[in-house]
């Protein structure tokens, strides 16, 4: 494949991280992205030593997906620190085996359902809201120092939401934060998640690349569905981006793969 580093998520199917690897070397993948929603893949179970050991013997990295439901800006304090321990104690993995990108979802929190709109909590008290992104923000910039790591947030339905865009925008304050381009999250939300990703384009580091049509959905097998996909590769190589290849079984996977080949990528 071409210059540009390509990668798999974590599949089901895949039982072990020595089996994903073996997997990931036999498709000519660079790099897995493990994902912490699942448990064997939870910060405290993830031992640096043999991370590198199976990294070491199929030729490949890593990156990683912290799980979907992150809030280290929750307004229960707690709630809240148990999260940022969460990502500082992956950052002290990434540390210690260079892995180079922390993917994140944009938690929108909670919101009041009124008889005429609804109330987002984090919009309701700006103050809160701010301090504790800042908190975080600076927590993660201290905690990274010098390293090689970006923590990546990628667009989910939440970036349509201005007090978000205000959100990510104070994160992308400190150097190490970046953006995540998940393309089949923006087609499937009728593109509505790419302005904040065109806003702050020379901070996009990492892509989740999968096709997307209308009546099927998203993380179908490349050439599946109905996206520009050379448009956006050409986005990714532009800004020198690693790309998963986000589909969800080794079938699909595989299609990706040949249809990159297929286009000379």
């Amino acid at each position: 494949m071409c210059d540009m580093d390509f990668g798999m998520p974590t599949l089901l199917e895949t039982k072990s991280l020595e089996v994903c690897a073996a997997l990931c070397h036999e498709l000519g993948l660079a790099f897995i992205e493990l994902n912490m929603d699942l448990p064997e893949y939870q910060a405290d179970m993830l031992d640096p030593s043999q991370l590198s050991d199976i990294a070491g013997r199929f030729g490949i990295y890593y990156t990683i997906h912290l799980e979907d439901t992150a809030s280290p800006w929750d307004f229960n304090n707690h709630i809240a620190a148990a999260y940022i321990e969460t990502v500082l104690q992956t950052i002290r993995i990434a540390k210690r085996i260079s892995i180079p990108v922390l993917n994140m979802h944009f938690h929108q929190g909670e919101y009041f359902t009124l008889p005429e709109r609804k109330v987002y909590l984090f919009k309701e008290y700006p103050y809160e809201y701010r301090q504790k992104l800042i908190a975080f923000r600076d927590t993660c910039k201290a905690a990274i120092g010098n390293a090689d790591i970006k923590i990546c947030i990628e667009n989910t339905r939440s970036f349509q939401l201005d007090y978000v865009e205000e959100g990510i925008s104070l994160l992308l304050e400190s150097p190490v934060f970046g953006l995540t381009f998940d393309i089949g999250h923006n087609a499937g939300n009728n593109f509505q998640q790419q302005p904040v990703i065109e806003h702050n384009i020379n901070r996009l580091h990492h892509m989740h690349l999968h096709d997307y049509e209308r009546t099927h959905g998203d993380h179908l097998p490349l050439g599946e569905g109905e996206l520009d996909l050379l448009k956006y590769l050409h986005i990714a190589k532009t800004h020198n981006c690693r790309v998963v290849l986000e589909t969800k079984t080794i079938a699909g996977l595989k299609e990706s793969i040949e249809w990159i080949k297929s286009k000379g990528r």
